[in-house]
């Protein structure tokens, strides 16, 4: 309708909602200075999302956000090196800067980036044995174009990816589609799939994660051209009440493994049990 919502606006409705915080991508004029603002104004904790296309890129990322006081840095390398070799500098680089952050650094499975391939970044997992990615999965999905249902040797791709995760975009994709409507019954195979996975990612954090650790799933429902419109270019779906599905669905899938993991860990001295849930749209 060519009205949109001021970011205060916006972020008073994130606390009304019970969310715990909010992803920032790091772009624009000056997106330190806006980054900070919105941090003070919502006393909310931070996802930050950045698009480093060389070493130097990161640096100044961190050198930006490190007093802003961030839950984690999302980095979406904008890089796209033909041979596998190509990418290890990048990585190597980043990882060394992060190394020095006071904060969790995470790489996203991403279509049009360094990690836009599965095979590839399975092989960065072979070679970087602590590299640590955010997750989202839909890009996998509808870049592979996965049959449904989905193969055994698919879901053991996914599940080494779930292995590898430290944090989750919860966005539900088809094979033809990185983003469809949640609500529709149509898609509802696309969202019990995403389900399944989410679930054994978070079984997955929960024991090897630190007893204090926390983790993020966003719900990540994008504006056009990632929201499917109608012949009038309006969304087909309010994409507000979507994201409050998606939260609900992120905190059922919680606690349904929290009793798995306690389960699974009686009687095993020294299995970790973390930690708690920080969801964010």
């Amino acid at each position: 309708d060519g009205w949109e919502r001021s970011t205060d606006q916006n972020m008073a409705m994130i606390a009304e909602a019970g969310f715990d915080g909010f992803s920032f991508m790091y772009a624009g004029a000056d997106p330190g200075h806006c980054l900070r603002d919105t941090v003070a104004a919502s006393r909310l904790s931070g996802e930050v999302t950045c698009f480093p296309r060389n070493i130097e890129d990161l640096a100044r990322v961190l050198d930006d956000v490190s007093a802003v006081g961030i839950h984690h840095l999302n980095i979406q390398p904008d890089v796209r090196p033909r041979r596998f070799e190509e990418c290890l500098p990048y990585i190597e680089g980043w990882q060394r800067l992060a190394a020095q952050a006071d904060f969790p650094v995470y790489f996203e499975t991403h279509r049009d980036r360094l990690t836009t391939d599965l095979l590839v970044v399975l092989d960065l997992l072979d070679h970087f044995p602590d590299l640590r990615l955010t997750a989202d999965l839909s890009h996998f999905l509808v870049a592979r174009e996965f049959a449904y249902p989905v193969t055994d040797e698919d879901h053991r791709f996914i599940y080494r990816v779930l292995e590898r995760s430290w944090s989750f975009h919860g966005r539900v994709g088809s094979r033809e589609q990185v983003q469809v409507e949640i609500s529709f019954p149509q898609h509802r195979k696309w969202l019990e799939l995403f389900e399944h996975w989410w679930q054994v990612g978070f079984e997955s954090w929960r024991k090897r994660a630190a007893a204090d650790a926390s983790l993020t799933f966003t719900c990540e429902l994008g504006p056009q051209p990632y929201a499917i419109t109608d012949i009038n270019g309006v969304d087909t779906t309010d994409r507000w009440r979507e994201s409050l599905m998606l939260r609900d669905c992120a905190r059922r899938l919680w606690a349904v493994t929290a009793a798995q993991v306690a389960q699974s860990a009686d009687g095993i001295p020294g299995m970790a049990k973390a930690g708690h849930a920080w969801a964010s749209p």
